[in-house]
């Protein structure tokens, strides 16, 4: 008889069945009990009462077949799909319960037969990027939620006080090699000297395998889902810069998913993969400017009519064609068109760049704790940040750059809590004064003329013990801004700069985030950066402005460094 695939999966369901059964007694023909699923001969059924009892089951699982056949074929996927998920498992009675020595010795032996735990990467490298492959592994990706981090997790990370939650997966091997297993310098159990673990910053090789494992797992997501973002955004995703970002972007994403395990579970997978994030790192470091110049693009356009803002709407990156008019009308309507307001364009450009900022924040952490300890570091994050001794750095470099544009600068005053520290990102606090404070002089310098008797620029720092917030003003002389400008400041692109300054800044490829050498106002993209960096650790950047007099900036800092990224979707 021929039995049809449902009746198949039907007998393999049942025969685990079979094998809790007593046999019953038969002559021996030479052929197993599972040769045939039919009821065995009748000269079995007297042997014994056991045997009878048994023959009686096998007459009614047999039975039960064709019942069973029936309901499978009404619903074939669900249950056959079910069948056999069931048949992968082992036979085991309801009550086992491995213990956790068991599963120790289980997972020992499985690690020691074989040298990684991980298959081997899929190349998807030479996929071109609008493959339906590469597109639905972003999709898949950008589906999975993204995990966040605060700056207090990553510098205990760094020091080695989450090993314990390592993945069994590590190969034994690894804790034979000195003592990684005890964190930082071999030391983490003992964290009674405050001062001793600020400065043991040395990442141990297990510490770096962690580290290593969650990035491999968390930046595909985050760049999954920044690809789909650059491809939706209204009018933006047409410009020739902000394709090109999004192609870098998805060079990185496949090269992550192609060159390194799903897993990392060696030290020689933990250095490859080090290697990957520092080609991705310094091919990422022209993005800020990219993206500033695909905003000048796009502005460019609307204003030669070539797209109306009109529909930025949400619509999936498609704009308008101008329809001919007109050369009055055209420039009515291109009056009529301010970039500043198109909020969604905005919107969009905050998520890009604070989700940018704890892209380059989780990988240059990683590679800072690879390199040789710094005093007071863990990483790219110093836990006795000094604000005086950044605000000073910082006044320098803006000095410098306001005497090279109008030969003086004004002075420039700090008062308030001089000898407080707490733990930051130098480089983050550092971005933020400097863009205030060159817009203070350059400000103070415009309004009151060359040569004059410049009034000094006041820096305030505030702390108390009972101080949710670091806060540092800058207060001057400067003007002021009016308050119609008050909401463009924060839009990108916004500057008072000359024109012909900004039109040659989005032609310089510049390869660092900010840097004395640019002009003292330029791309505009300065003012809602540095907000970006500050609501990065849950701080924030307001300012309150007196026409006719001056501006107040007021920079709010964390104290206790425990807010999470404020991951965009």
């Amino acid at each position: 008889m021929t039995l049809s695939p449902v009746q198949w999966s039907c007998r393999r369901h049942l025969a685990r069945q079979i094998l809790a059964l007593p046999l019953p007694s038969a002559p021996s023909t030479g052929r197993s009990c599972f040769s045939s699923p039919s009821r065995p001969s009748s000269s079995s059924s007297s042997s014994s009462s056991s045997s009878s009892s048994a023959a009686s089951s096998w007459r009614n699982i047999n039975n039960n077949l064709a019942t069973m056949a029936k309901g499978m074929a009404a619903r074939p996927h669900s249950i056959i799909s079910s069948s056999v998920e069931t048949q992968s498992r082992p036979l085991q009675s309801k009550r086992f319960v491995p213990t956790t020595s068991q599963t120790s010795s289980s997972t020992s032996a499985s690690s020691s037969s074989s040298p990684s735990s991980s298959a081997p990467p899929i190349d998807y490298s030479s996929l071109p990027h609008s493959s339906p492959e590469v597109q639905e592994l972003v999709h898949k990706h950008a589906m999975q939620p993204q995990t966040s981090a605060s700056l207090q997790t990553l510098m205990k990370t760094g020091r080695g006080e989450f090993l314990h939650k390592m993945s069994d997966r590590i190969l034994p091997s690894h804790n034979e090699k000195g003592n990684h297993t005890n964190g930082t310098n071999g030391n983490t159990s003992n964290s009674n000297n405050n001062n001793a673990n600020d400065n043991a910053s040395e990442a141990t090789p297990l510490v770096l395998l962690q580290v290593a494992g969650f990035l491999r797992h968390e930046l595909p997501i985050r760049l999954a889902h920044r690809i789909q973002d650059l491809s939706r955004v209204p009018l933006l995703a047409q410009m020739p810069s902000v394709q090109q970002v999004k192609d870098l972007y998805t060079t990185s994403f496949l090269e992550i998913l192609s060159t390194t395990p799903k897993v990392i579970s060696t030290f020689d997978e933990e250095r490859n993969f080090a290697r990957v994030l520092e080609h991705i790192y310094e091919r990422h470091g022209s993005v800020l400017v990219q993206m500033a110049r695909g905003a000048f693009e796009l502005r460019a356009a609307i204003r030669e009519g070539a797209l109306l803002p009109g529909d930025d709407d949400g619509c999936e990156g498609e704009g308008s064609k101008l329809p001919a008019v007109e050369e009055g009308e055209l420039k009515a309507g291109r009056d009529a068109v301010e970039f500043e307001l198109m909020e969604s364009t905005h919107a969009f450009l905050d998520r890009f760049y604070i989700s940018r900022i704890g892209i380059r924040v989780l990988i240059g952490q990683y590679l800072s704790l690879r390199q040789p300890p710094v005093e007071s570091y863990v990483g790219i994050i110093c836990s006795r940040t000094s604000p005086y001794e950044i605000v000073k750095r910082a006044i320098d470099d803006a000095a410098f750059m306001c005497t090279r544009k109008y030969g003086d600068a004004p002075e420039v005053i700090i008062t308030g809590r001089l000898d407080m520290t707490f733990p930051y990102v130098p480089t983050h606090l550092h971005y933020i004064m400097l863009e205030l404070l060159k817009n203070s002089m350059r400000a103070t310098v415009e309004y009151h003329g060359i040569d004059a008797d410049y009034p000094p620029i006041k820096v305030v720092i505030a702390d108390g013990s009972d101080n949710e917030d670091v806060i540092i003003k800058v207060s001057d002389e400067g003007g002021g801004i009016p308050r119609s400008n008050m909401k463009r400041i924060w839009s990108y692109l916004f500057t008072t700069a000359d024109p012909e300054i900004q039109e040659g800044m989005v032609a310089f490829n510049e390869n660092v985030d900010h840097s004395i050498d640019s002009p003292l106002a330029g791309l505009g993209y300065g003012l809602p950066i540095s907000r970006s960096y500050a609501r990065y650790f849950g701080g924030d950047l307001s300012i309150m402005s007196m026409e006719g007099y001056g501006t107040d900036c007021f920079v709010y800092l964390t104290r206790l460094g425990n807010t999470r990224e404020p991951l965009p979707i």
